[in-house]
């Protein structure tokens, strides 16, 4: 088994700045979308004013975003990815019965940045865009994933299956340590002895529980095999999410 810890969301480079945590629940803002990739603005979502406060008034309700990953009422999750991304989940094989773990960069008000974990995903389907039929193109399209409106690149993805964002910004779900900087996180033992893909160097894990996480890239892998205390760690994730 594999756990992505997957980055989305706005941060300083996409967007402009942090997504905000409202009355203790983390808001999740989708990246802006480029071309005409997308049928849904941040109005759409609900989201304008604070896509509009994120960006410093760069972005409003009604710009167009990229809502990917997409949470749906049914407890349903879809995730497009494509180019490097998606070649590198491939290299690490990610597939059905995988679990993707969603972080992104949060600040509530009059509060730091940092990183936590919002959603999870996990895989029950993995849908090649390019050899999809069309009906289930059509089908994906219509609900407003970004990545089957129009092929991103050609290794287009979808991940599909059980999915949910965190109602409340739980303290166990931030990964960042309380004295910061977002990039230095608190992560779990068994993460140290299985690794994560794109870290590593050995001066990113420190022995204190602490891994300074890379500044760059989306999908980092962790293999855990069958470890209970990995599965344990998951499990108790996805419940703080869920409930």
């Amino acid at each position: 088994m594999r756990i992505i810890f997957s980055r989305k969301g706005f941060d300083s480079a996409a967007g402009g700045g942090p997504s905000p945590i409202v009355d203790g629940r983390p808001l999740s803002l989708p990246i802006p979308a480029n071309g005409e990739l997308s049928r849904t603005t941040y109005g759409d979502l609900g989201l304008g004013e604070h896509a509009s406060k994120a960006s410093r008034g760069k972005l409003g309700a009604a710009d167009l975003c990229h809502h990917d990953p997409m949470f749906r009422e049914n407890g349903r999750a879809l995730l497009g990815q494509c180019g490097a991304a998606q070649t590198h989940l491939e290299r690490q094989g990610v597939t059905e019965g995988d679990c993707f773990v969603f972080f992104g960069l949060f600040r509530a008000e009059g509060g730091a940045p940092h990183h936590r974990v919002f959603g999870y995903l996990k895989i029950e389907e993995v849908v090649p865009l390019v050899d999809a039929p069309p009906t289930r193109l059509q089908e994906l399209a219509a609900i407003g994933v970004p990545h089957a409106i129009g092929l991103h690149a050609s290794n287009d993805v979808v991940y599909a299956g059980e999915g949910r964002t965190a109602s409340r910004a739980h303290d166990t779900l931030r990964l960042t340590v309380p004295e910061g900087p977002p990039s230095m996180w608190r992560v779990p033992e068994w993460l140290h002895e299985t690794g994560l893909s794109y870290h590593h160097k050995p001066d990113r894990w420190h022995a204190d529980g602490r891994l300074q996480s890379v500044a760059r890239g989306q999908e980092f892998v962790a293999d855990v095999g069958e470890r209970k205390d990995a599965r344990q760690w998951l499990d108790e994730t996805v419940a703080l999410i869920a409930g």
